[in-house]
């Protein structure tokens, strides 16, 4: 049987290849400090997930507020925080077509279509859950 073979390849710049190599809790805090990194780099960049954390930043407390018990509220609430997670992957599949697929290619396209169909659909998904628990 055929072993997994993991290969950290380093380039200048690139710390979290570099430290993937960490074990237990320095792991965890690196692992902790890349998120940060990472939603730092997608409210900087991204003007949807910045529009979608002000939507949540204002409809959280309302999600909290008009949930009748702890279902209604976690389903409120999940739903919003569904959307700037999956922008958060639109945003890095994005990233990744745009920084090895400079030219323009049916593949590239699509990749980015479909992340971008992501996005809708958790906004769909949130609209609708929203819907239905406040008509009742």
């Amino acid at each position: 049987m055929m072993g997994l073979v993991c290969v950290i390849r380093t380039w200048p710049g690139n710390r979290q290849m570099a430290e993937q190599s960490a074990l237990g809790l320095r792991r965890i805090v690196n692992a902790w400090f890349y998120s940060i990194a990472g939603f730092k780099a997608c409210f900087k960049h991204e003007a949807a997930f910045r529009q979608e954390v002000l939507a949540l930043l204002v409809l959280l407390p309302a999600g909290l507020w008009l949930g009748q018990d702890g279902i209604e509220r976690a389903l409120l609430v999940g739903s919003l925080l569904l959307v700037p997670l999956v922008e958060i992957l639109n945003s890095a599949i994005e990233a990744v077509v745009d920084r090895f697929g400079g030219e323009p290619h049916e593949l590239s396209g699509r990749a980015k279509d479909m992340a971008s169909a992501a996005v809708f659909l958790s906004i769909v998904l949130a609209a609708f859950i929203w819907l239905s628990v406040l008509a009742g």
